[in-house]
Protein backbone atom coordinates (compact mmCIF):
# COMPACT_ATOMS: atom_id res chain seq x y z
CA UNK A 1 0.00 0.00 0.00
CA UNK A 2 0.70 3.86 -0.35
CA UNK A 3 1.16 4.86 3.00
CA UNK A 4 1.64 7.95 4.56
CA UNK A 5 2.99 8.45 7.59
CA UNK A 6 1.84 11.45 9.70
CA UNK A 7 4.45 12.92 12.19
CA UNK A 8 6.47 15.87 13.66
CA UNK A 9 3.54 18.95 13.96
CA UNK A 10 4.20 21.90 16.14
CA UNK A 11 3.02 20.59 19.23
CA UNK A 12 5.47 20.62 22.22
CA UNK A 13 5.61 17.23 21.86
CA UNK A 14 7.34 17.13 18.57
CA UNK A 15 10.35 15.34 19.28
CA UNK A 16 8.99 12.62 20.91
CA UNK A 17 6.69 12.40 16.94
CA UNK A 18 9.77 12.42 14.65
CA UNK A 19 11.53 9.51 17.64
CA UNK A 20 8.51 7.11 17.23
CA UNK A 21 8.17 7.63 13.25
CA UNK A 22 12.06 6.58 12.89
CA UNK A 23 10.76 2.80 14.10
CA UNK A 24 7.21 2.69 12.27
CA UNK A 25 8.69 4.15 9.56
CA UNK A 26 11.11 0.69 9.51
CA UNK A 27 8.20 -1.45 10.03
CA UNK A 28 6.23 -0.12 6.93
CA UNK A 29 9.21 -0.54 4.92
CA UNK A 30 9.45 -4.12 6.78
CA UNK A 31 5.58 -5.11 5.78
CA UNK A 32 6.08 -4.27 2.10
CA UNK A 33 4.43 -0.81 2.49
CA UNK A 34 5.98 2.36 0.13
CA UNK A 35 6.18 5.09 2.61
CA UNK A 36 6.06 8.79 2.48
CA UNK A 37 6.71 11.03 5.65
CA UNK A 38 4.21 13.88 5.93
CA UNK A 39 5.23 16.60 8.29
CA UNK A 40 1.86 18.83 9.09
CA UNK A 41 4.21 21.71 10.64
CA UNK A 42 5.86 22.09 6.84
CA UNK A 43 3.52 20.96 4.20
CA UNK A 44 -0.10 21.36 6.10
CA UNK A 45 -1.64 23.21 3.13
CA UNK A 46 -1.39 19.57 0.84
CA UNK A 47 -2.58 17.24 3.37
CA UNK A 48 -5.81 17.04 1.88
CA UNK A 49 -4.39 16.30 -1.49
CA UNK A 50 -1.74 13.58 -0.30
CA UNK A 51 -4.47 12.14 1.09
CA UNK A 52 -7.07 11.28 -1.50
CA UNK A 53 -3.81 9.68 -3.27
CA UNK A 54 -2.88 7.68 -0.66
CA UNK A 55 -4.15 3.82 0.43
CA UNK A 56 -3.72 4.77 4.58
CA UNK A 57 -2.47 7.18 6.97
CA UNK A 58 -0.40 6.24 9.88
CA UNK A 59 -0.66 8.84 12.32
CA UNK A 60 2.22 9.39 14.80
CA UNK A 61 1.50 12.92 16.29
CA UNK A 62 0.82 13.71 19.82
CA UNK A 63 -0.61 17.30 20.95
CA UNK A 64 -2.22 19.50 18.69
CA UNK A 65 -2.27 18.65 16.07
CA UNK A 66 -2.94 15.01 16.12
CA UNK A 67 -4.64 14.49 19.31
CA UNK A 68 -7.07 17.06 18.64
CA UNK A 69 -8.78 14.80 15.92
CA UNK A 70 -8.18 18.15 13.17
CA UNK A 71 -5.85 15.56 11.20
CA UNK A 72 -7.99 13.13 11.07
CA UNK A 73 -10.80 15.47 9.83
CA UNK A 74 -8.64 15.96 6.93
CA UNK A 75 -7.93 12.49 6.19
CA UNK A 76 -11.71 11.72 6.12
CA UNK A 77 -12.19 14.99 3.42
CA UNK A 78 -9.79 12.84 1.45
CA UNK A 79 -11.44 9.31 2.06
CA UNK A 80 -8.04 8.24 3.30
CA UNK A 81 -8.22 5.60 6.53
CA UNK A 82 -6.54 6.15 9.31
CA UNK A 83 -5.50 4.41 12.54
CA UNK A 84 -7.23 5.11 16.03
CA UNK A 85 -9.94 7.13 17.39
CA UNK A 86 -12.23 10.12 14.80
CA UNK A 87 -12.58 13.17 15.09
CA UNK A 88 -14.80 13.85 17.85
CA UNK A 89 -13.65 11.52 20.16
CA UNK A 90 -10.10 12.34 19.85
CA UNK A 91 -11.04 15.72 20.79
CA UNK A 92 -13.44 15.16 23.78
CA UNK A 93 -10.30 12.42 25.14
CA UNK A 94 -7.63 15.53 24.57
CA UNK A 95 -9.61 17.60 26.96
CA UNK A 96 -8.63 16.12 30.25
CA UNK A 97 -11.76 18.35 31.82
CA UNK A 98 -14.48 16.87 29.43
CA UNK A 99 -13.32 13.38 29.86
CA UNK A 100 -13.26 13.18 33.69
CA UNK A 101 -16.97 14.11 33.19
CA UNK A 102 -17.45 10.75 31.40
CA UNK A 103 -15.42 8.54 33.89
CA UNK A 104 -17.29 9.84 36.27
CA UNK A 105 -20.70 9.60 34.34
CA UNK A 106 -20.02 5.85 33.87
CA UNK A 107 -18.76 5.29 37.57
CA UNK A 108 -15.08 5.07 37.41
CA UNK A 109 -12.76 6.70 39.77
CA UNK A 110 -10.51 9.84 38.89
CA UNK A 111 -8.71 11.88 41.54
CA UNK A 112 -10.84 15.14 42.66
CA UNK A 113 -9.90 18.05 40.23
CA UNK A 114 -10.52 21.99 39.27
CA UNK A 115 -10.71 23.44 35.97
CA UNK A 116 -8.95 26.38 35.26
CA UNK A 117 -8.85 29.06 32.65
CA UNK A 118 -6.27 32.13 32.02
CA UNK A 119 -9.49 34.20 32.23
CA UNK A 120 -9.75 32.97 35.86
CA UNK A 121 -6.14 33.78 36.09
CA UNK A 122 -3.36 32.54 38.24
CA UNK A 123 -4.55 33.89 41.20
CA UNK A 124 -7.73 31.78 41.41
CA UNK A 125 -8.29 30.52 44.35
CA UNK A 126 -7.67 26.25 45.47
CA UNK A 127 -10.73 24.58 45.74
CA UNK A 128 -8.54 21.29 46.43
CA UNK A 129 -6.40 19.73 49.57
CA UNK A 130 -2.70 20.11 48.95
CA UNK A 131 -0.64 18.70 47.54
CA UNK A 132 -1.89 19.26 43.96
CA UNK A 133 -1.13 18.16 40.56
CA UNK A 134 -0.98 21.29 37.61
CA UNK A 135 -0.68 20.48 34.04
CA UNK A 136 -2.35 21.59 30.97
CA UNK A 137 -5.52 20.93 30.46
CA UNK A 138 -4.44 19.53 26.40
CA UNK A 139 -1.68 17.77 25.80
CA UNK A 140 0.46 15.16 27.06
CA UNK A 141 4.13 13.17 27.84
CA UNK A 142 3.74 15.46 31.69
CA UNK A 143 5.02 18.53 29.60
CA UNK A 144 4.14 21.70 31.77
CA UNK A 145 3.23 19.98 34.65
CA UNK A 146 3.91 20.87 38.26
CA UNK A 147 3.59 19.28 41.81
CA UNK A 148 2.39 21.78 44.27
CA UNK A 149 2.55 21.26 47.77
CA UNK A 150 2.37 25.15 48.75
CA UNK A 151 -0.32 27.15 48.26
CA UNK A 152 2.07 30.11 47.17
CA UNK A 153 3.51 28.03 44.55
CA UNK A 154 0.59 27.43 42.68
CA UNK A 155 0.55 30.75 40.98
CA UNK A 156 3.72 30.07 39.19
CA UNK A 157 2.25 26.82 38.07
CA UNK A 158 -0.41 27.84 36.20
CA UNK A 159 1.60 30.44 34.92
CA UNK A 160 3.74 27.59 33.18
CA UNK A 161 0.32 26.03 32.04
CA UNK A 162 -0.77 29.34 30.56
CA UNK A 163 2.16 29.65 28.82
CA UNK A 164 1.50 27.13 27.05
CA UNK A 165 -2.18 26.77 26.34
CA UNK A 166 -5.49 28.58 28.04
CA UNK A 167 -6.92 26.09 30.73
CA UNK A 168 -5.54 24.10 33.56
CA UNK A 169 -6.32 21.07 35.18
CA UNK A 170 -5.80 20.78 38.76
CA UNK A 171 -5.64 17.27 40.69
CA UNK A 172 -5.44 16.16 43.71
CA UNK A 173 -2.22 14.01 44.07
CA UNK A 174 -2.86 10.80 45.69
CA UNK A 175 0.55 8.69 46.50
CA UNK A 176 0.66 5.23 44.98
CA UNK A 177 1.45 3.18 42.11
CA UNK A 178 1.29 3.76 38.65
CA UNK A 179 -0.27 1.50 36.34
CA UNK A 180 -1.29 1.36 32.78
CA UNK A 181 -3.19 -0.50 30.67
CA UNK A 182 -3.98 -0.41 26.82
CA UNK A 183 -6.84 -1.44 24.49
CA UNK A 184 -6.48 -3.08 21.12
CA UNK A 185 -8.97 -4.22 18.92
CA UNK A 186 -11.27 -3.62 21.81
CA UNK A 187 -9.30 -5.84 24.11
CA UNK A 188 -7.05 -4.76 26.75
CA UNK A 189 -3.37 -5.96 27.03
CA UNK A 190 -1.38 -6.89 30.17
CA UNK A 191 -0.82 -3.99 32.34
CA UNK A 192 2.33 -2.36 33.01
CA UNK A 193 3.67 -1.06 36.26
CA UNK A 194 5.67 2.02 36.10
CA UNK A 195 8.23 2.81 38.63
CA UNK A 196 9.64 6.75 38.46
CA UNK A 197 13.39 6.72 39.28
CA UNK A 198 14.63 7.33 43.02
CA UNK A 199 15.35 11.10 42.53
CA UNK A 200 11.99 11.38 40.85
CA UNK A 201 8.79 13.13 42.47
CA UNK A 202 6.61 11.71 39.50
CA UNK A 203 6.33 10.03 36.21
CA UNK A 204 7.95 13.20 34.41
CA UNK A 205 9.30 13.64 30.47
CA UNK A 206 12.58 12.16 31.16
CA UNK A 207 11.41 8.88 33.28
CA UNK A 208 8.75 8.39 30.06
CA UNK A 209 11.76 8.96 27.30
CA UNK A 210 15.11 8.84 28.53
CA UNK A 211 17.06 5.38 28.15
CA UNK A 212 17.71 5.31 31.64
CA UNK A 213 14.08 6.78 33.17
CA UNK A 214 11.55 4.87 34.90
CA UNK A 215 11.32 1.26 35.46
CA UNK A 216 8.32 -0.26 33.65
CA UNK A 217 7.72 -4.02 34.80
CA UNK A 218 5.08 -6.44 32.34
CA UNK A 219 2.95 -7.41 33.19
CA UNK A 220 2.52 -5.58 35.89
CA UNK A 221 3.03 -7.82 39.55
CA UNK A 222 0.03 -7.18 41.03
CA UNK A 223 -3.41 -9.23 42.16
CA UNK A 224 -5.54 -10.65 39.41
CA UNK A 225 -8.59 -9.17 40.53
CA UNK A 226 -6.56 -5.28 40.68
CA UNK A 227 -5.45 -6.37 36.48
CA UNK A 228 -9.08 -7.46 35.76
CA UNK A 229 -10.81 -4.11 37.64
CA UNK A 230 -8.40 -1.97 35.57
CA UNK A 231 -8.83 -3.76 32.21
CA UNK A 232 -12.60 -3.50 33.09
CA UNK A 233 -12.53 0.32 33.47
CA UNK A 234 -10.09 0.76 30.65
CA UNK A 235 -12.44 -0.49 28.06
CA UNK A 236 -15.39 1.10 29.60
CA UNK A 237 -13.55 4.13 29.17
CA UNK A 238 -12.19 3.36 25.82
CA UNK A 239 -16.26 2.90 24.77
CA UNK A 240 -17.73 5.68 26.55
CA UNK A 241 -15.58 7.92 24.75
CA UNK A 242 -15.96 6.67 21.03
CA UNK A 243 -12.72 5.29 20.51
CA UNK A 244 -11.78 2.83 18.38
CA UNK A 245 -8.63 0.55 17.39
CA UNK A 246 -6.59 1.29 20.37
CA UNK A 247 -5.65 3.73 23.22
CA UNK A 248 -4.20 3.69 26.74
CA UNK A 249 -5.33 4.22 30.22
CA UNK A 250 -2.95 5.98 32.75
CA UNK A 251 -4.35 4.86 36.56
CA UNK A 252 -3.29 5.19 40.27
CA UNK A 253 -3.69 2.68 42.76
CA UNK A 254 -3.69 4.08 46.00
CA UNK A 255 -2.49 2.96 49.27
CA UNK A 256 -5.60 1.64 50.23
CA UNK A 257 -6.14 -0.40 46.83
CA UNK A 258 -8.69 2.30 45.39
CA UNK A 259 -8.22 3.04 41.56
CA UNK A 260 -8.42 6.04 39.93
CA UNK A 261 -8.76 6.65 36.04
CA UNK A 262 -5.92 9.67 35.18
CA UNK A 263 -6.35 10.08 31.32
CA UNK A 264 -6.83 8.52 28.01
CA UNK A 265 -3.90 8.40 25.45
CA UNK A 266 -5.56 7.96 21.54
CA UNK A 267 -2.35 8.10 20.35
CA UNK A 268 0.04 6.36 22.45
CA UNK A 269 3.53 6.56 22.16
CA UNK A 270 5.48 4.41 19.59
CA UNK A 271 9.61 5.30 20.69
CA UNK A 272 11.42 2.38 21.49
CA UNK A 273 10.45 2.95 25.46
CA UNK A 274 7.23 3.17 24.74
CA UNK A 275 4.37 1.39 27.17
CA UNK A 276 2.02 0.00 24.40
CA UNK A 277 4.77 -1.79 21.88
CA UNK A 278 5.98 -2.86 25.61
CA UNK A 279 2.63 -4.85 26.41
CA UNK A 280 2.08 -5.66 22.81
CA UNK A 281 5.42 -8.24 23.02
CA UNK A 282 4.18 -9.52 25.93
CA UNK A 283 1.35 -10.94 24.42
CA UNK A 284 3.57 -12.18 20.97
CA UNK A 285 3.44 -8.91 18.87
CA UNK A 286 6.46 -7.61 17.51
CA UNK A 287 6.56 -3.81 16.81
CA UNK A 288 5.29 -4.47 13.08
CA UNK A 289 2.94 -7.04 14.38
CA UNK A 290 1.90 -4.64 16.00
CA UNK A 291 2.04 -1.74 12.83
CA UNK A 292 0.61 -4.23 10.66
CA UNK A 293 -2.46 -4.84 13.56
CA UNK A 294 -2.91 -1.51 13.65
CA UNK A 295 -3.45 -0.41 9.73
CA UNK A 296 -6.11 -3.64 9.95
CA UNK A 297 -8.36 -2.09 12.58
CA UNK A 298 -7.85 0.90 11.06
CA UNK A 299 -8.82 -0.41 7.47
CA UNK A 300 -11.62 -2.26 9.20
CA UNK A 301 -13.08 1.01 10.44
CA UNK A 302 -12.71 3.10 7.47
CA UNK A 303 -11.83 1.47 4.56
CA UNK A 304 -13.59 2.51 1.10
Amino acid sequence: MNVILIAGGWSDEREVSLSGAKKIHSALIELGHDVTLFDPALDFRNLLTVAKNADFAFINLHGTPGEDGLIQAVLEKGDCPYQGAGPAASYLTLNKAASKQVFTDKGINTPDWQFVTCIQGVNTPLELDLPVFVKPNKGGSSLGMSLVKKAEDLPAALEKVFAMCQSALIETFIPGVELTCAILGEKPLPLIMITPKSDAEFFDYENKYAADGAEEICPAPVDDSITRSIQEQTLTAHKALGLTGYSRGDFIMAQDGTIYLLEVNTLPGMTPTSLLPRAAKHIGLSFADLIEELIRLGIEARGN
